[in-house]
């Protein structure tokens, strides 16, 4: 062993290989059919990546800073524009995060690159995760990589990613990968179910005829069932004497297409942790407060944490951080926020004035009080006092009690 330690050499991620991410190779080579297309035409699918998109879009993100152990929220920084009123795309804020959620669950992971200018975030960018490639090293432990977006090479800092399930902070795994069974399942049905309507509901079959049929009389039982199956106004076929019809298939009814259909659909809302009323139209403000607690929460925490790295300079990631503001989200009902408020301002944890300003209500001069009883013995823990309302006597508990 030398005298000199040697550094470790840096692995980069044009020394490795490209991921097999491609959800339409994997399609092809996997023999499902379903892509990120296919999975977005089942509509429990499109509905529930729509309903979780719009209530993140719609929820405005804050940047704070922690100053002396207390939380300062800051108003004017240029980045706060960029994430919720002008991107500097042709996209806007609210379709902008509408499409890195689609793509987060339906994708490899959501993608925007940070276009910057002098050292600072000018705009940002959506990119189709379809027209992205990740190019990672071999390495498990010091896990590099470099993304390639039409052959470009870029560092990952340039983008901000929004990744489900990933494994290397490179990409993710969308639920066409990791729930390609029942989506299949849940695709084949509105294939079936479109056939049948384009053949007006009859069943397939054959016919059994118990003499040989010649041509000219083939082609006619030909052209009379095409036209059955066609679903238009001339679908009547006339058997001669001897040829008999037999079914080879069941009926919609016969096979409970309806059930299967609510059975796959409840299966698809579990992928989203939604209820499937909620799908349906008939969420209760329980179940709206469940699809924020259970399924756009905990999606906005990896937002928060992928703006903490990629959206935050070295220098500040000390001190500041992303954070939605969910307040809106959270509320209950009236009578359930005013009963919250009043046991928060009698247990002296909140002022009224505060409880006006979560109701984004004007301050009242004189509210921003605490009511104190005059029972009540009060202890300072920074001057180590008590201080006695009702008699007004102050004892110095650091110096044995003596009264002040």
């Amino acid at each position: 062993m030398g005298i000199f330690r040697r550094t470790k050499q840096e692995i980069r991620a044009d020394t490795g290989t490209v991921s097999y991410e491609d959800a339409l190779l994997q399609a092809i080579l996997g023999g499902t059919g379903i892509t990120k297309d296919v999975a977005l035409q089942i509509p429990t699918v499109a509905s529930a990546i729509d309903l979780i998109g719009n209530i993140i879009a719609s929820t405005p993100i804050g940047l704070y800073k922690i100053d002396n152990g207390k939380v300062v929220k800051i108003t004017d920084d240029y980045r706060i524009s960029l994430l919720n009123d002008d991107t500097g795309d042709t996209l806007s804020p609210h379709d902008f995060w509408k499409a890195i959620i689609r793509d987060y669950y339906a994708g490899k992971g959501g993608y925007a690159y940070i276009n910057k200018s002098k050292g600072k975030a000018a705009s940002l960018h959506y990119v189709d995760e379809s027209f992205l490639t990740v190019q990672k090293n071999t390495d498990p432990i010091f896990k590099d990589y470099d993304i390639l977006v039409n052959a470009q090479k870029y560092k990952p800092y340039d983008f901000i990613k929004i990744l489900r399930n990933s494994t290397d902070g490179a990409s993710g795994i969308g639920i066409v990968t990791e729930n390609s069974k029942v989506l299949e399942v849940a695709y084949e049905s509105l294939i079936f179910e479109s056939n049948l309507v384009k053949k007006g509901g009859n069943k397939k079959g054959f016919l059994k005829s118990e003499k040989r049929i010649d041509d000219t009389a083939m082609t006619a039982l030909k052209n009379a069932f095409k036209n059955l199956y066609s679903n238009n106004s001339e679908n009547v076929v006339v058997l001669n004497s001897g040829i008999e019809f037999k079914e080879s298939s069941n009926t919609s009814v016969e096979m409970q297409l309806n059930e299967n259909k609510v059975t796959n659909a409840t299966e698809l809302c579990k992928i989203f942790h939604i209820s499937p009323d909620v799908i349906a139209g008939k969420a209760t403000d329980a179940d709206m407060q469940s699809v924020a607690k259970l399924a756009a929460i905990p999606l906005m925490k990896t937002i928060e944490c992928a703006l903490n790295r990629d959206f935050l300079l070295e220098k500040e990631k000390k001190f500041f951080y992303w954070a939605f503001d969910t307040k809106e989200l959270l509320k209950g009902n009236l009578k359930e926020r005013m009963d919250a408020y009043g046991v928060a301002i009698d247990k002296k944890i909140m002022t009224p004035n505060e409880a006006r300003y979560a109701e984004d209500l004007p301050d009242i001069d004189g509210l921003d009080i605490i009511n104190m009883g005059l029972a009540d013995v009060i202890y300072d823990i920074k001057t180590k006092t008590y201080f006695t309302p009702n008699t007004k006597t102050i004892i110095d508990a650091a110096k044995g009690g003596e009264q002040q």
